[in-house]
Protein backbone atom coordinates (compact mmCIF):
# COMPACT_ATOMS: atom_id res chain seq x y z
CA UNK A 1 0.00 0.00 0.00
CA UNK A 2 1.04 3.59 -0.47
CA UNK A 3 2.11 4.98 3.23
CA UNK A 4 4.44 7.85 1.94
CA UNK A 5 4.57 10.59 -0.52
CA UNK A 6 6.53 13.59 -1.06
CA UNK A 7 6.00 16.32 -3.89
CA UNK A 8 8.34 19.29 -4.28
CA UNK A 9 7.89 22.11 -7.11
CA UNK A 10 5.15 20.58 -8.66
CA UNK A 11 1.99 22.84 -10.13
CA UNK A 12 1.15 25.00 -7.01
CA UNK A 13 2.67 22.76 -4.55
CA UNK A 14 6.09 24.01 -3.13
CA UNK A 15 6.63 21.05 -0.82
CA UNK A 16 4.12 18.91 0.25
CA UNK A 17 4.98 16.03 2.69
CA UNK A 18 2.30 13.23 4.04
CA UNK A 19 2.17 9.98 5.38
CA UNK A 20 -0.94 7.72 4.20
CA UNK A 21 -2.27 4.23 6.49
CA UNK A 22 -4.45 1.15 6.00
CA UNK A 23 -7.96 1.59 5.75
CA UNK A 24 -10.03 4.22 3.95
CA UNK A 25 -8.75 7.52 3.57
CA UNK A 26 -10.82 10.97 2.46
CA UNK A 27 -9.55 13.32 0.78
CA UNK A 28 -11.87 16.47 0.10
CA UNK A 29 -11.42 20.31 -0.12
CA UNK A 30 -13.07 23.35 -2.22
CA UNK A 31 -13.28 23.04 -6.10
CA UNK A 32 -9.64 24.34 -7.43
CA UNK A 33 -8.18 23.48 -4.24
CA UNK A 34 -5.54 21.28 -5.53
CA UNK A 35 -7.05 17.64 -5.20
CA UNK A 36 -6.29 16.98 -9.23
CA UNK A 37 -3.05 18.25 -8.35
CA UNK A 38 -1.94 15.72 -6.15
CA UNK A 39 -3.29 13.02 -8.45
CA UNK A 40 -0.90 14.20 -11.34
CA UNK A 41 2.11 14.36 -8.49
CA UNK A 42 1.25 10.47 -7.81
CA UNK A 43 1.00 9.78 -11.79
CA UNK A 44 4.44 11.33 -12.50
CA UNK A 45 5.71 7.87 -9.87
CA UNK A 46 3.38 5.74 -11.94
CA UNK A 47 4.61 6.47 -15.38
CA UNK A 48 2.20 9.58 -16.86
CA UNK A 49 4.22 11.84 -18.74
CA UNK A 50 5.19 15.30 -17.83
CA UNK A 51 6.89 18.46 -19.24
CA UNK A 52 8.62 22.32 -17.70
CA UNK A 53 4.86 23.71 -17.13
CA UNK A 54 4.51 21.20 -14.53
CA UNK A 55 7.22 23.24 -12.22
CA UNK A 56 5.86 25.80 -10.14
CA UNK A 57 9.58 27.07 -10.09
CA UNK A 58 11.03 26.32 -13.80
CA UNK A 59 15.10 27.28 -12.05
CA UNK A 60 14.23 24.07 -10.08
CA UNK A 61 13.72 20.39 -10.31
CA UNK A 62 10.44 18.83 -9.56
CA UNK A 63 10.65 16.26 -7.08
CA UNK A 64 7.75 13.67 -6.17
CA UNK A 65 8.67 10.13 -4.47
CA UNK A 66 5.92 7.61 -3.32
CA UNK A 67 6.58 5.34 -0.40
CA UNK A 68 5.24 1.80 -0.80
CA UNK A 69 4.65 -1.47 1.71
CA UNK A 70 4.30 -4.82 -0.87
CA UNK A 71 5.49 -7.54 1.73
CA UNK A 72 1.60 -8.43 1.53
CA UNK A 73 1.09 -9.13 -2.06
CA UNK A 74 3.94 -11.29 -3.81
CA UNK A 75 5.17 -8.92 -6.05
CA UNK A 76 8.74 -10.74 -6.13
CA UNK A 77 8.48 -12.45 -9.14
CA UNK A 78 7.41 -8.80 -11.12
CA UNK A 79 10.37 -7.35 -9.35
CA UNK A 80 12.90 -9.92 -11.32
CA UNK A 81 11.12 -9.65 -14.43
CA UNK A 82 11.46 -6.49 -14.54
CA UNK A 83 15.06 -6.93 -13.47
CA UNK A 84 14.43 -4.60 -10.06
CA UNK A 85 15.73 -5.12 -6.37
CA UNK A 86 13.10 -6.16 -4.15
CA UNK A 87 11.74 -4.14 -1.51
CA UNK A 88 9.49 -4.44 1.25
CA UNK A 89 9.26 -0.76 1.65
CA UNK A 90 9.83 0.16 -2.05
CA UNK A 91 10.47 3.80 -2.71
CA UNK A 92 9.66 5.05 -6.42
CA UNK A 93 11.73 8.58 -7.50
CA UNK A 94 10.50 10.92 -10.64
CA UNK A 95 12.12 14.10 -11.19
CA UNK A 96 11.94 16.36 -14.08
CA UNK A 97 15.14 18.88 -14.51
CA UNK A 98 14.64 22.31 -15.42
CA UNK A 99 16.28 20.85 -18.91
CA UNK A 100 12.85 19.01 -19.41
CA UNK A 101 15.22 15.81 -18.90
CA UNK A 102 13.48 13.45 -16.77
CA UNK A 103 14.61 10.50 -14.30
CA UNK A 104 13.10 7.66 -12.31
CA UNK A 105 14.10 5.46 -9.95
CA UNK A 106 12.70 2.15 -8.23
CA UNK A 107 14.96 1.62 -5.11
CA UNK A 108 17.77 3.85 -6.17
CA UNK A 109 18.08 1.87 -9.30
CA UNK A 110 17.39 4.08 -12.62
CA UNK A 111 14.70 2.96 -14.70
CA UNK A 112 12.76 3.92 -17.48
CA UNK A 113 8.59 5.10 -17.77
CA UNK A 114 7.91 1.57 -19.24
CA UNK A 115 8.73 -0.59 -16.03
CA UNK A 116 7.42 2.29 -14.10
CA UNK A 117 3.94 1.76 -15.76
CA UNK A 118 4.35 -1.57 -15.72
CA UNK A 119 5.38 -1.43 -11.82
CA UNK A 120 2.36 1.01 -11.19
CA UNK A 121 -0.28 -1.47 -12.51
CA UNK A 122 0.80 -3.63 -10.08
CA UNK A 123 0.66 -1.04 -6.93
CA UNK A 124 -2.16 1.76 -7.46
CA UNK A 125 -5.55 1.51 -9.18
CA UNK A 126 -6.41 4.83 -9.97
CA UNK A 127 -10.09 5.08 -10.68
CA UNK A 128 -11.53 8.22 -12.44
CA UNK A 129 -14.64 8.97 -14.11
CA UNK A 130 -12.37 8.97 -17.30
CA UNK A 131 -11.29 5.35 -16.26
CA UNK A 132 -15.31 4.02 -16.40
CA UNK A 133 -15.44 4.00 -19.83
CA UNK A 134 -13.36 1.40 -19.71
CA UNK A 135 -16.15 -0.86 -18.43
CA UNK A 136 -17.65 -0.64 -21.93
CA UNK A 137 -15.40 -2.47 -23.42
CA UNK A 138 -15.04 -5.95 -23.97
CA UNK A 139 -11.85 -7.12 -22.79
CA UNK A 140 -12.51 -5.71 -19.70
CA UNK A 141 -15.60 -6.99 -18.63
CA UNK A 142 -13.61 -10.35 -19.55
CA UNK A 143 -10.75 -9.38 -17.12
CA UNK A 144 -13.54 -9.11 -14.36
CA UNK A 145 -15.26 -12.32 -15.55
CA UNK A 146 -11.61 -14.29 -15.42
CA UNK A 147 -10.45 -12.43 -11.75
CA UNK A 148 -13.70 -14.06 -10.21
CA UNK A 149 -13.54 -17.37 -11.84
CA UNK A 150 -9.88 -17.57 -10.72
CA UNK A 151 -8.56 -17.79 -14.69
CA UNK A 152 -5.20 -16.39 -14.19
CA UNK A 153 -3.54 -19.47 -14.55
CA UNK A 154 -5.64 -20.78 -17.15
CA UNK A 155 -5.64 -17.81 -19.28
CA UNK A 156 -1.68 -17.51 -18.69
CA UNK A 157 -1.53 -21.09 -20.10
CA UNK A 158 -3.76 -20.64 -22.86
CA UNK A 159 -2.14 -16.98 -24.23
CA UNK A 160 1.23 -19.20 -24.23
CA UNK A 161 -0.06 -21.88 -26.26
CA UNK A 162 -1.67 -19.74 -28.62
CA UNK A 163 1.40 -17.90 -29.24
CA UNK A 164 3.40 -20.95 -30.07
CA UNK A 165 0.38 -22.20 -32.22
CA UNK A 166 0.01 -18.77 -33.89
CA UNK A 167 4.27 -18.89 -34.56
CA UNK A 168 3.90 -22.57 -36.18
CA UNK A 169 0.95 -21.42 -37.89
CA UNK A 170 2.49 -18.45 -39.55
CA UNK A 171 5.71 -20.93 -40.29
CA UNK A 172 3.40 -23.15 -41.89
CA UNK A 173 2.00 -20.42 -44.35
CA UNK A 174 5.41 -19.37 -45.22
CA UNK A 175 6.61 -22.29 -46.53
CA UNK A 176 3.49 -23.15 -48.48
CA UNK A 177 3.67 -20.19 -49.74
CA UNK A 178 7.27 -20.69 -50.36
CA UNK A 179 6.99 -24.16 -52.18
CA UNK A 180 4.05 -22.99 -54.25
CA UNK A 181 6.54 -20.30 -55.35
CA UNK A 182 9.32 -23.24 -55.91
CA UNK A 183 7.37 -25.63 -57.79
CA UNK A 184 7.23 -22.51 -60.67
CA UNK A 185 11.10 -22.85 -61.21
CA UNK A 186 11.62 -26.57 -59.74
CA UNK A 187 11.44 -27.89 -63.20
CA UNK A 188 13.73 -25.43 -64.49
CA UNK A 189 16.49 -25.94 -61.55
CA UNK A 190 16.36 -29.37 -61.92
CA UNK A 191 17.00 -29.22 -65.66
CA UNK A 192 19.77 -26.83 -65.13
CA UNK A 193 21.25 -29.62 -62.68
CA UNK A 194 20.49 -32.61 -64.98
CA UNK A 195 23.17 -30.55 -67.35
CA UNK A 196 26.05 -29.91 -65.33
CA UNK A 197 25.24 -33.58 -63.76
CA UNK A 198 25.74 -35.01 -67.18
CA UNK A 199 28.70 -32.71 -67.77
CA UNK A 200 30.26 -34.80 -65.19
CA UNK A 201 32.58 -32.04 -64.40
CA UNK A 202 35.76 -32.13 -62.08
CA UNK A 203 38.23 -29.57 -60.64
CA UNK A 204 40.95 -29.04 -63.25
CA UNK A 205 39.27 -30.89 -66.51
CA UNK A 206 39.50 -28.34 -68.86
CA UNK A 207 43.27 -27.92 -69.77
CA UNK A 208 43.89 -31.54 -69.97
CA UNK A 209 40.97 -31.53 -72.81
CA UNK A 210 42.06 -28.83 -74.82
CA UNK A 211 45.39 -30.20 -74.65
CA UNK A 212 44.36 -33.18 -76.00
CA UNK A 213 42.24 -31.80 -78.59
CA UNK A 214 44.95 -30.01 -80.30
CA UNK A 215 46.87 -33.22 -80.33
CA UNK A 216 43.90 -35.18 -82.08
CA UNK A 217 43.95 -31.82 -84.57
CA UNK A 218 47.53 -32.15 -85.30
CA UNK A 219 48.26 -35.74 -85.15
CA UNK A 220 49.41 -35.73 -88.53
CA UNK A 221 52.06 -32.77 -88.38
CA UNK A 222 52.81 -33.79 -84.90
CA UNK A 223 53.35 -37.56 -85.97
CA UNK A 224 56.04 -36.34 -89.14
CA UNK A 225 57.87 -33.95 -87.30
CA UNK A 226 58.60 -36.88 -84.44
CA UNK A 227 59.70 -39.09 -87.37
CA UNK A 228 61.62 -36.54 -89.01
CA UNK A 229 63.31 -35.84 -85.82
CA UNK A 230 63.93 -39.82 -85.10
CA UNK A 231 65.62 -39.85 -88.68
CA UNK A 232 67.91 -37.21 -88.09
CA UNK A 233 69.47 -38.46 -85.04
CA UNK A 234 69.81 -42.05 -86.86
CA UNK A 235 70.92 -41.06 -90.24
CA UNK A 236 73.80 -43.32 -91.45
CA UNK A 237 76.46 -41.12 -92.45
CA UNK A 238 75.66 -37.49 -91.16
CA UNK A 239 72.84 -37.88 -88.11
CA UNK A 240 73.73 -36.77 -84.86
CA UNK A 241 74.09 -40.05 -83.10
CA UNK A 242 76.98 -40.61 -85.86
CA UNK A 243 78.25 -37.08 -85.19
CA UNK A 244 78.57 -37.64 -81.68
CA UNK A 245 80.35 -40.85 -81.50
CA UNK A 246 83.35 -39.08 -83.52
CA UNK A 247 83.29 -36.70 -80.94
CA UNK A 248 83.14 -39.20 -78.32
CA UNK A 249 86.27 -40.98 -80.19
CA UNK A 250 88.40 -37.54 -80.15
CA UNK A 251 87.34 -36.80 -76.89
CA UNK A 252 88.54 -40.34 -75.96
CA UNK A 253 92.00 -39.86 -77.29
CA UNK A 254 92.42 -36.48 -75.71
CA UNK A 255 91.72 -37.97 -71.99
CA UNK A 256 94.16 -40.85 -72.52
CA UNK A 257 96.72 -38.85 -72.87
CA UNK A 258 95.77 -36.20 -70.03
CA UNK A 259 93.19 -36.47 -67.33
CA UNK A 260 93.00 -32.90 -67.57
CA UNK A 261 90.87 -33.44 -70.20
CA UNK A 262 88.74 -37.06 -68.82
CA UNK A 263 85.41 -34.65 -67.72
CA UNK A 264 85.00 -33.37 -71.57
CA UNK A 265 84.66 -37.23 -72.43
CA UNK A 266 82.45 -38.07 -69.37
CA UNK A 267 80.51 -35.40 -70.61
CA UNK A 268 80.21 -36.52 -74.26
CA UNK A 269 79.98 -40.31 -73.04
CA UNK A 270 76.32 -38.28 -70.54
CA UNK A 271 75.25 -36.63 -73.57
CA UNK A 272 75.36 -40.00 -76.23
CA UNK A 273 73.13 -42.18 -73.03
CA UNK A 274 70.58 -39.15 -73.17
CA UNK A 275 70.62 -39.05 -76.82
CA UNK A 276 70.20 -43.20 -77.34
CA UNK A 277 67.18 -42.50 -74.20
CA UNK A 278 65.43 -39.51 -76.02
CA UNK A 279 65.40 -41.35 -79.01
CA UNK A 280 63.67 -44.61 -77.80
CA UNK A 281 60.84 -42.13 -76.08
CA UNK A 282 60.55 -39.79 -79.79
CA UNK A 283 59.83 -43.01 -81.94
CA UNK A 284 57.91 -44.45 -78.93
CA UNK A 285 55.28 -41.32 -78.92
CA UNK A 286 55.60 -41.30 -82.89
CA UNK A 287 53.73 -44.98 -82.50
CA UNK A 288 51.40 -43.79 -80.41
CA UNK A 289 50.47 -40.52 -82.54
CA UNK A 290 47.60 -41.74 -84.93
CA UNK A 291 44.15 -39.87 -86.47
CA UNK A 292 41.32 -40.71 -84.50
CA UNK A 293 38.49 -38.58 -85.85
CA UNK A 294 35.53 -40.65 -83.70
CA UNK A 295 38.01 -39.44 -80.40
CA UNK A 296 38.43 -35.87 -82.01
CA UNK A 297 34.52 -35.18 -82.30
CA UNK A 298 34.45 -36.77 -78.50
CA UNK A 299 36.90 -34.07 -76.76
CA UNK A 300 35.35 -31.14 -79.13
CA UNK A 301 31.66 -32.53 -77.80
CA UNK A 302 33.20 -32.67 -74.45
CA UNK A 303 34.88 -29.04 -74.36
CA UNK A 304 31.60 -27.53 -76.49
CA UNK A 305 29.78 -28.75 -73.19
CA UNK A 306 31.76 -26.94 -70.92
CA UNK A 307 31.89 -23.59 -73.07
CA UNK A 308 28.02 -23.30 -73.42
CA UNK A 309 28.20 -24.08 -69.58
CA UNK A 310 30.05 -21.61 -68.98
CA UNK A 311 28.44 -19.09 -71.45
CA UNK A 312 24.85 -20.00 -69.92
CA UNK A 313 25.40 -19.34 -66.08
CA UNK A 314 27.57 -16.35 -67.12
CA UNK A 315 31.00 -18.01 -65.30
CA UNK A 316 34.83 -18.95 -66.49
CA UNK A 317 36.13 -21.69 -64.94
CA UNK A 318 35.03 -25.55 -64.33
CA UNK A 319 35.08 -24.43 -60.18
CA UNK A 320 32.48 -22.14 -60.74
CA UNK A 321 30.45 -24.12 -62.68
CA UNK A 322 30.72 -26.52 -59.50
CA UNK A 323 29.61 -24.29 -57.39
CA UNK A 324 26.44 -23.58 -59.65
CA UNK A 325 25.66 -27.34 -59.24
CA UNK A 326 26.29 -27.45 -55.64
CA UNK A 327 23.91 -25.02 -55.17
CA UNK A 328 21.23 -25.76 -57.64
CA UNK A 329 21.72 -29.64 -55.84
CA UNK A 330 20.72 -27.77 -52.77
CA UNK A 331 18.15 -26.14 -53.71
CA UNK A 332 16.47 -29.01 -55.52
CA UNK A 333 16.92 -31.02 -52.65
CA UNK A 334 15.00 -28.39 -50.14
CA UNK A 335 12.53 -28.53 -52.71
CA UNK A 336 12.14 -31.92 -52.02
CA UNK A 337 12.20 -31.63 -47.65
CA UNK A 338 10.36 -29.09 -47.83
CA UNK A 339 7.19 -31.34 -47.75
CA UNK A 340 8.56 -33.41 -44.94
CA UNK A 341 8.80 -30.09 -43.40
CA UNK A 342 5.07 -29.12 -44.41
CA UNK A 343 3.66 -32.86 -43.19
CA UNK A 344 5.93 -31.94 -39.80
CA UNK A 345 4.59 -28.44 -39.20
CA UNK A 346 1.33 -29.29 -40.17
CA UNK A 347 1.00 -32.30 -37.18
CA UNK A 348 2.85 -29.71 -34.70
CA UNK A 349 0.32 -26.75 -35.91
CA UNK A 350 -2.51 -29.60 -35.26
CA UNK A 351 -1.26 -31.02 -32.12
CA UNK A 352 -1.08 -27.43 -30.16
CA UNK A 353 -4.58 -26.61 -31.64
CA UNK A 354 -6.03 -29.33 -30.02
CA UNK A 355 -4.06 -28.01 -26.64
CA UNK A 356 -5.44 -24.76 -27.23
CA UNK A 357 -8.64 -25.49 -27.59
CA UNK A 358 -8.73 -27.71 -24.40
CA UNK A 359 -7.41 -24.50 -22.62
CA UNK A 360 -9.77 -22.65 -24.22
CA UNK A 361 -12.99 -24.74 -23.17
CA UNK A 362 -11.65 -25.12 -19.52
CA UNK A 363 -11.69 -20.65 -19.94
CA UNK A 364 -15.07 -21.10 -21.33
CA UNK A 365 -16.80 -23.52 -18.34
CA UNK A 366 -15.37 -21.16 -15.64
CA UNK A 367 -16.33 -18.56 -16.82
CA UNK A 368 -19.94 -19.68 -17.53
CA UNK A 369 -20.06 -21.28 -13.55
CA UNK A 370 -19.18 -17.60 -12.59
CA UNK A 371 -21.47 -15.42 -14.32
CA UNK A 372 -24.85 -16.27 -11.80
CA UNK A 373 -22.86 -15.21 -8.85
CA UNK A 374 -20.83 -12.37 -10.91
CA UNK A 375 -24.70 -11.19 -12.21
CA UNK A 376 -26.04 -11.42 -8.67
CA UNK A 377 -23.72 -9.77 -6.88
CA UNK A 378 -23.71 -7.13 -9.48
CA UNK A 379 -27.45 -6.78 -9.11
CA UNK A 380 -27.00 -6.84 -5.74
CA UNK A 381 -24.95 -4.38 -4.67
CA UNK A 382 -26.35 -2.05 -7.49
CA UNK A 383 -29.62 -2.47 -5.24
CA UNK A 384 -27.59 -1.34 -2.28
CA UNK A 385 -26.38 1.75 -4.45
CA UNK A 386 -30.33 3.09 -5.22
CA UNK A 387 -30.49 1.20 -8.56
CA UNK A 388 -33.08 -2.36 -7.11
CA UNK A 389 -34.32 -2.25 -10.74
CA UNK A 390 -31.02 -2.73 -12.41
CA UNK A 391 -30.75 -6.11 -13.98
CA UNK A 392 -27.61 -7.61 -16.34
CA UNK A 393 -28.05 -9.90 -19.29
CA UNK A 394 -24.50 -11.72 -19.48
CA UNK A 395 -23.72 -14.83 -22.09
CA UNK A 396 -20.68 -15.94 -23.39
CA UNK A 397 -21.01 -16.91 -27.28
CA UNK A 398 -18.86 -19.03 -28.99
CA UNK A 399 -16.26 -17.73 -31.58
CA UNK A 400 -14.95 -19.70 -34.71
CA UNK A 401 -11.38 -17.97 -34.06
CA UNK A 402 -8.41 -18.47 -31.08
CA UNK A 403 -9.15 -14.44 -29.48
CA UNK A 404 -6.76 -13.13 -27.45
CA UNK A 405 -8.68 -14.37 -23.89
CA UNK A 406 -9.79 -17.54 -25.67
CA UNK A 407 -13.01 -18.47 -28.01
CA UNK A 408 -15.65 -16.57 -26.12
CA UNK A 409 -17.04 -13.46 -27.23
CA UNK A 410 -18.99 -11.49 -23.94
CA UNK A 411 -22.74 -10.39 -24.20
CA UNK A 412 -22.70 -7.83 -20.93
CA UNK A 413 -25.97 -6.16 -21.39
CA UNK A 414 -27.94 -4.06 -19.14
CA UNK A 415 -31.33 -2.58 -17.88
CA UNK A 416 -31.52 -0.03 -15.63
CA UNK A 417 -35.10 0.12 -15.10
CA UNK A 418 -38.35 -2.66 -15.60
CA UNK A 419 -39.76 -3.43 -18.55
CA UNK A 420 -36.61 -1.19 -20.62
CA UNK A 421 -34.86 -3.14 -22.97
CA UNK A 422 -31.46 -4.92 -22.33
CA UNK A 423 -28.64 -3.33 -24.33
CA UNK A 424 -24.65 -2.78 -24.43
CA UNK A 425 -23.37 -0.24 -21.28
CA UNK A 426 -22.10 1.55 -23.77
CA UNK A 427 -25.70 2.72 -25.01
CA UNK A 428 -27.82 2.61 -22.33
CA UNK A 429 -26.21 3.59 -19.04
CA UNK A 430 -25.83 6.90 -17.90
CA UNK A 431 -22.44 8.65 -16.28
CA UNK A 432 -23.59 8.04 -13.21
CA UNK A 433 -25.25 4.59 -13.80
CA UNK A 434 -21.86 3.58 -14.71
CA UNK A 435 -19.72 4.77 -11.83
CA UNK A 436 -21.64 2.82 -9.97
CA UNK A 437 -21.61 -0.48 -12.15
CA UNK A 438 -18.06 0.41 -11.86
CA UNK A 439 -17.84 0.92 -8.31
CA UNK A 440 -19.80 -2.60 -7.74
CA UNK A 441 -17.04 -4.14 -10.12
CA UNK A 442 -13.92 -2.63 -8.00
CA UNK A 443 -15.82 -3.97 -4.72
CA UNK A 444 -16.31 -7.65 -6.20
CA UNK A 445 -12.77 -7.87 -7.45
CA UNK A 446 -11.50 -6.46 -4.57
CA UNK A 447 -12.10 -10.03 -2.42
CA UNK A 448 -10.66 -11.85 -5.63
CA UNK A 449 -7.64 -9.58 -6.95
CA UNK A 450 -4.77 -8.07 -4.45
CA UNK A 451 -4.32 -4.65 -5.73
CA UNK A 452 -2.34 -2.27 -2.61
CA UNK A 453 -4.09 0.19 -3.45
CA UNK A 454 -6.95 1.80 -5.18
CA UNK A 455 -8.15 5.46 -5.66
CA UNK A 456 -11.36 6.90 -5.87
CA UNK A 457 -11.18 10.43 -8.10
CA UNK A 458 -14.71 11.93 -7.36
CA UNK A 459 -16.78 9.10 -8.91
CA UNK A 460 -19.37 9.74 -6.82
CA UNK A 461 -20.27 13.19 -9.02
CA UNK A 462 -23.94 13.58 -9.72
CA UNK A 463 -25.47 10.92 -6.88
CA UNK A 464 -27.82 11.58 -4.00
CA UNK A 465 -27.43 12.04 -0.62
CA UNK A 466 -28.90 8.79 0.38
CA UNK A 467 -26.87 6.91 -2.96
CA UNK A 468 -23.54 8.54 -1.94
CA UNK A 469 -24.45 7.54 1.96
CA UNK A 470 -24.44 4.23 0.58
CA UNK A 471 -21.47 4.48 -2.15
CA UNK A 472 -19.43 5.00 0.99
CA UNK A 473 -20.25 2.21 2.78
CA UNK A 474 -19.10 0.13 -0.33
CA UNK A 475 -15.79 1.46 -0.26
CA UNK A 476 -15.82 1.26 4.01
CA UNK A 477 -16.25 -2.49 3.30
CA UNK A 478 -13.76 -2.33 0.38
CA UNK A 479 -10.72 -1.05 2.95
CA UNK A 480 -10.95 -4.30 4.87
CA UNK A 481 -9.17 -5.72 2.09
CA UNK A 482 -7.04 -3.14 0.35
CA UNK A 483 -6.16 0.57 1.12
CA UNK A 484 -8.98 2.86 -0.22
CA UNK A 485 -8.27 6.65 -0.68
CA UNK A 486 -11.13 8.45 -2.60
CA UNK A 487 -10.90 12.40 -3.17
CA UNK A 488 -14.79 13.46 -2.98
CA UNK A 489 -17.19 16.51 -2.16
CA UNK A 490 -19.60 14.71 -0.88
CA UNK A 491 -20.04 14.52 3.08
CA UNK A 492 -21.11 11.06 3.42
CA UNK A 493 -18.76 9.34 1.58
CA UNK A 494 -15.56 11.47 3.08
CA UNK A 495 -17.27 10.64 6.80
CA UNK A 496 -16.59 6.82 5.85
CA UNK A 497 -12.76 7.36 5.99
CA UNK A 498 -10.65 6.37 9.06
CA UNK A 499 -8.64 8.94 7.91
CA UNK A 500 -9.49 12.19 6.81
CA UNK A 501 -6.77 14.67 4.48
CA UNK A 502 -8.03 18.39 3.69
CA UNK A 503 -6.66 19.97 0.48
CA UNK A 504 -6.28 23.66 0.44
CA UNK A 505 -4.97 27.00 -0.91
CA UNK A 506 -3.09 29.60 0.54
CA UNK A 507 -1.31 32.79 -0.64
CA UNK A 508 1.98 33.37 0.65
CA UNK A 509 4.11 36.71 -1.03
CA UNK A 510 1.61 37.05 -3.57
CA UNK A 511 2.29 33.93 -4.06
CA UNK A 512 -0.17 30.74 -4.12
CA UNK A 513 0.63 27.53 -3.00
CA UNK A 514 -1.62 24.24 -2.41
CA UNK A 515 -1.15 22.35 1.35
CA UNK A 516 -2.69 19.51 2.58
CA UNK A 517 -3.23 18.87 6.51
CA UNK A 518 -4.42 15.92 8.59
CA UNK A 519 -7.86 16.37 9.57
CA UNK A 520 -8.42 16.12 13.72
CA UNK A 521 -11.44 14.62 14.90
CA UNK A 522 -12.45 18.25 16.22
CA UNK A 523 -11.75 19.44 12.74
CA UNK A 524 -13.08 16.71 11.19
CA UNK A 525 -16.25 17.58 12.17
CA UNK A 526 -16.26 21.35 11.31
CA UNK A 527 -14.95 19.75 7.62
CA UNK A 528 -17.91 17.57 7.06
CA UNK A 529 -20.79 20.44 8.40
CA UNK A 530 -19.04 22.97 6.01
CA UNK A 531 -19.63 20.13 3.21
CA UNK A 532 -23.35 19.64 4.32
CA UNK A 533 -24.25 23.42 5.02
CA UNK A 534 -21.96 25.72 3.18
CA UNK A 535 -19.71 28.51 4.91
CA UNK A 536 -21.75 29.27 7.36
CA UNK A 537 -21.87 26.63 9.95
CA UNK A 538 -25.07 25.55 11.90
CA UNK A 539 -25.26 23.44 15.27
CA UNK A 540 -27.51 21.65 12.79
CA UNK A 541 -24.92 21.18 10.38
CA UNK A 542 -22.36 20.14 12.96
CA UNK A 543 -24.74 17.65 15.03
CA UNK A 544 -24.95 15.95 11.49
CA UNK A 545 -22.27 15.73 10.30
CA UNK A 546 -21.19 13.81 13.88
CA UNK A 547 -23.64 11.55 13.55
CA UNK A 548 -22.67 10.91 9.69
CA UNK A 549 -18.73 9.89 11.74
CA UNK A 550 -20.36 7.89 13.81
Amino acid sequence: MLTGLVIKNFALIDHLEVNFSEGMTSITGETGAGKSILLGGLGLVLGNRADLSTLKNVDEKCFVEATFSIQDYNLKNLFKELDLDYDAITLIRREILPSGKSRAFVNDSPVNLNILQRLGQELIDVHSQHQTLSLTQSDYQLEVLDALANNKANLEQYQNHLSQYKKVEERLLELTALQDSQKQDLDYSTFLLNELLEAALVPGMLTPLEEEEQELIHAEEIGLSLLKASQIVNEEQIGVEVQLSEVRLALSKVSSLSEKHLPLFNRIESLKIELLDLDQEIQFQAEQIEANPARLATVKEALQKIYDLQAKHHCQGIEELIAIRESLDQKVQATATLGEDLIGLTEERDRLKVQVQQVAETLSEKRRKTIPSLKGELESLLGILGMPNARFNIDLLPSDRFLLHGKDQLVFEFSANKGSQFGTLKKVASGGELSRIMLSIKAILSRFKTLPTIIFDEIDTGVSGEVSYKIGGVMHQMSQYMQVITISHLPQVAAKGAHHFKVYKETINQSTYTQLKKLKPEDRILEIAQMLGGEEISETAIQHAKELLN
